[in-house]
């Protein structure tokens, strides 16, 4: 007799009276999502040889289901992957955004936020929260005007000059020259350090003069923050390292500090800083190599007309209003009008 047994999990064996030899198949069908256990069925053919007639009997034992994959978890690689793809293209764009050429507001914003937010702990080192306020607004303008390179600058500008107010601070806190809040700058310094800049900006945002007049307020921006790096340099190193200081209006011997007052150290360290800013410019393509001499040039004029404003009429008698903040703006306005007027002149000459 030759017996046939179907089973659960899909099984069946074969069982050969005459070689009581075992050959067992098995199918299993399974799910890695889930397992469902399925009620379990046997039935038994059974046919003899002596005669045609066959007939189905249920078998007399019902195994016990069983689960066909332990542990099973649900498949995660497609959920993972599509998380990677939105990952990848958000960064994607965020590049893209970050090098829009001509730059927008979007990415002015965006590529400020981002630099802001990992600068964080240097900025407050050097401004005040309202300060961190109105460097977030020059920056953004910035970038909107000129791109990387402008910010670039900029960013130069804050760390060197930064550095110098720090410079023995102890000993200028106690001589009582040190600048407000140990250096820390508020907004009003902030604008009054960036106003010819900022105007530069935006008449090269809104395109006032063309593209003639284009790279005369990229210059006159560049020359702005030359003009006032070489200032702040002057002004801090002189009051550290400054051996005597003179007025410059009387070169009478005044002390450390003295509205006015000019040092050699201080002169000096001020002339390097700005053909180190007029030199970086010239590297990120700000401005050509004679363009980047006028900006040295005119920020030394700027800043003598500036020592003899604070020496001649700041703190006196109707002058009052004459703050530095309002010094500064008249410092670095002048710093840019110069260069825009050297750098015309010169094109005239030439041509």
């Amino acid at each position: 007799m030759e017996s046939v047994t179907w089973g659960n999990p899909l099984s069946f064996s074969i069982f050969n009276s005459h070689s009581r030899h075992l050959t067992q198949y098995k199918f299993m069908a399974f799910s890695t999502l889930q397992t469902f256990p399925v009620p379990s069925f046997s039935f038994t053919f059974s046919s003899s040889s002596s005669s045609s007639s066959s007939h189905l009997k249920p078998s007399s034992s019902f195994p016990k289901p069983t689960t066909l994959l332990h542990n099973s978890r649900p498949l995660r690689s497609f959920p993972r992957a599509m998380h990677v793809s939105s990952i990848q293209d958000a960064i994607g764009g965020a590049i893209s955004l970050v090098q829009s050429s001509p730059a927008t507001w979007h990415s002015a914003l965006f590529s400020n936020a981002m630099i802001f937010l990992l600068g964080s702990p240097i900025l407050v080192t050097g401004l005040s929260l309202s300060g961190i306020v109105a460097a977030f607004l020059l920056g953004t303008l910035t970038w909107r005007a000129f791109g990387p390179p402008g910010f670039f600058l900029v960013a130069v500008y804050f760390v060197i000059g930064t550095a110098a107010t720090k410079v023995k601070m102890a000993q200028k806190v106690a001589q009582g020259v040190a600048e407000k809040r140990r250096g820390r700058r508020g907004p009003g310094s902030v604008i009054g350090s960036s106003a010819a800049g900022c105007i530069c900006a935006f008449l090269t945002i809104f395109g006032v003069g063309g593209e003639t007049f284009s790279r005369l307020w990229r210059l006159g921006f560049v020359a702005s923050f030359c003009t006032k790096l070489s200032d702040t340099v002057s002004s801090e190193i002189g009051k550290a390292y400054g051996k005597t200081t003179y007025l410059v209006t009387t070169f009478k011997v005044v002390p450390r500090g003295t509205e006015g007052a000019v040092s050699v150290e201080g002169t000096l360290a001020g002339i390097v800083a700005s053909v180190v800013l007029a030199f970086i410019s010239f590297l990120v393509g700000e401005v050509g190599s004679h363009e980047a001499i006028i900006c040295v040039l005119a920020a030394q004029i700027a800043n003598l007309g500036e020592s003899v404003i604070g020496a001649a009429l700041q703190e006196k008698e109707g002058f009052k209003w004459l703050n530095n903040d309002a010094v500064n703006v008249i410092n670095i306005l002048m710093g840019s009008i110069i260069a825009v007027f050297m750098q015309q002149a010169l094109q005239i000459w030439c041509s």
